[in-house]
């Protein structure tokens, strides 16, 4: 006998498994999922994620082993945590709140986090904020038996390059499995629309779905406004297309909404502008496809094209796609600085898996294991299920994850493109001025407002808070923010990174 107690996903190759596993398919979705769930573990037991495709993080309870079986997907699309009681319970869930919930829970800051997200802006690796409370990290699974709990890696990212595919070898791979994923995406009685970028990934997502409306973000600060760009690929390809126009005091006064619904701090600015899209978004549908992963897989950002320059020196530095504050720097604006704390020690173990492959590899490595995860992954979850909706995303999948571990790093990064095979299959099916589209990424004016005196008020009164001075050296960090607002814009992400840090911690310890 099995029981599913909590579950979060959405699972694609579903009627492939209803099929397998004689479950009715006419069933609703939610007792359809639970069912391939528990037919699958009472089939393939711990091996059950390897004949899943999708996004999925749940707790089955097995009376006859008088077991837990907790189970995250390959990539961490979907969160869950845990943690143990002094007693030697395990609390879990898919939300933190959950677990903070329940009897035995005992709220205490893990302070030393925060040497962790000043630099990387986000909560990387299997700790959290709150004392005890774990991540389940992605292709792992815990089992919870006798009092003892056990947790098992079921799946590591490999590569294995391939010299013999040509570029279009590889295109045609990639569009031909990208087709046969997007009919698995939705169901015949689910309408789903799509987020558009001006960049190739969520424009490719598009061109390859039904979906009859796209949704962007724009700003009256043209220069950021990836919006009319959107609009052109919308009308090339003939669909409707939405803007949410987000207005700088709007982005302010959402951002103690998003850092609660977050449940860990995040520095990443485009999550407040992505939070106010999703809002906008689910006011004329409940699904949504996004293209998340695509960059990572594939080699999508702008860095990685100076993989072969950094060389063997990655080990010593490369943490991911971000590496805000130094250490001296660090040790200079906190009240409690611990040495041993050290980002590159997160890392490390990636580092280990991937000798011997070259450096774009490891870059990649590190960016899918670390920041898909802890930043991108957790701000599509968190963000869009507070606002109402569920995002789906094609490109993070398994199948297409195979042919970025056999791609040689050429056909990703070249000396005058990035993303280049998976650009090249986007052309069949977009115009090439869309898919050879420079990179922009979802950039935010949040460096420009964090210096306007008509919405920054609430950033000056966090520097000057009761919380800022139990942590900070609160003349440091004010000097960090004169010194931007002085012209130094590239202290805006330090600025942002403190300052959400102290909204969060408002949210959970001071207000709750």
């Amino acid at each position: 006998m099995t029981e599913l107690r909590t579950y979060k996903g959405h699972i694609r190759n579903w009627e492939a498994l209803t099929a397998e596993l004689g479950i009715d398919q006419t069933l609703s979705r939610e007792a359809r999922e639970e069912a391939i769930l528990l037919k699958a573990y009472e089939k393939w037991g711990v091996d059950m994620a390897s004949h899943l495709h999708g996004m999925f993080a749940f707790a089955i309870f097995d009376t006859e082993n008088d077991q837990l079986f907790c189970l995250r997907d390959q990539f961490g699309t979907k969160p869950f945590y845990y943690y143990l009681t002094k007693d030697n319970r395990l609390l879990y869930g898919v939300t933190i709140r959950e677990i903070m919930e329940q009897e035995g829970f005992e709220k205490e800051l893990n302070e030393e986090m925060l040497q962790i997200y000043l630099t990387m802006t986000y909560v990387a690796g299997e700790d959290t904020f709150f004392k005890g409370v774990k991540k389940l990290m992605p292709g792992h699974y815990l089992i919870f038996k006798d009092g003892v709990l056990s947790d098992t890696r079921y799946f590591t990212p490999e590569f294995h390059p391939d010299e013999k595919p040509s570029l279009d070898d590889w295109a045609n791979e990639i569009h031909s499995t990208l087709s046969a994923i997007m009919p698995e995406m939705h169901t015949a009685d689910e309408t789903v629309e799509s987020f558009l970028s001006g960049g190739v990934d969520s424009s490719y997502v598009l061109a390859m779905s039904d979906a009859k409306n796209a949704n962007s973000c724009a700003y009256e600060e043209a220069r950021f406004d990836e919006s009319p760009l959107a609009a052109e690929t919308a009308k090339t390809l003939n669909v409707s297309h939405s803007k949410s126009m987000i207005h700088p005091q709007d982005f302010f006064d959402v951002v103690p909404f998003v850092m609660y619904n977050m449940e860990q701090p995040l520095g990443d600015a485009s999550a407040i502008a992505f939070t106010l899209g999703c809002r906008s978004t689910a006011e004329h549908t409940k699904i949504c496809y996004s293209g998340e992963g695509a960059d990572e897989f594939f080699g999508g950002y702008n860095m990685y094209r100076n993989a072969e320059r950094y060389g063997d020196n990655l080990k010593t530095f490369y943490v991911g796609n971000t590496n805000i504050m130094k250490e001296d720097e660090k040790q200079r604006i906190l009240k409690h600085y611990n040495p041993d704390i050290l980002p590159i020690n997160l890392v490390q173990y990636i580092y280990d898996e991937t000798e011997g492959l070259d450096p774009l590899t490891k870059m990649s490595d590190v960016d899918i294991q670390i920041w898909l995860e802890g930043d991108i992954y957790l701000n599509v979850d968190k963000m869009s299920t507070a606002c109402g909706l569920e995002m789906r995303m094609p490109l993070t999948d398994t199948r297409i994850f195979d042919i970025a571990s056999r791609m040689p790093s050429r056909y990703k990064v070249n000396a005058e493109q990035n993303k280049v095979a998976f650009r090249t299959a986007a052309a069949k099916v977009l115009p090439e001025e869309v898919a050879f589209r420079k990179k922009l990424g979802f950039i935010v004016p949040v460096r420009i407002w964090l210096a306007d005196e008509n919405y920054n008020a609430d950033v000056r009164e966090k520097f000057h808070s009761e919380a800022a001075e139990k942590f900070f050296n609160v003349d440091e960090i004010n000097a960090i923010y004169d010194e931007y607002v002085g012209g130094n814009s590239d202290n805006w992400r330090k600025v942002w990174v403190i300052y959400t840090f102290l909204v969060w911690y408002e949210e959970y310890f001071v207000k709750r």
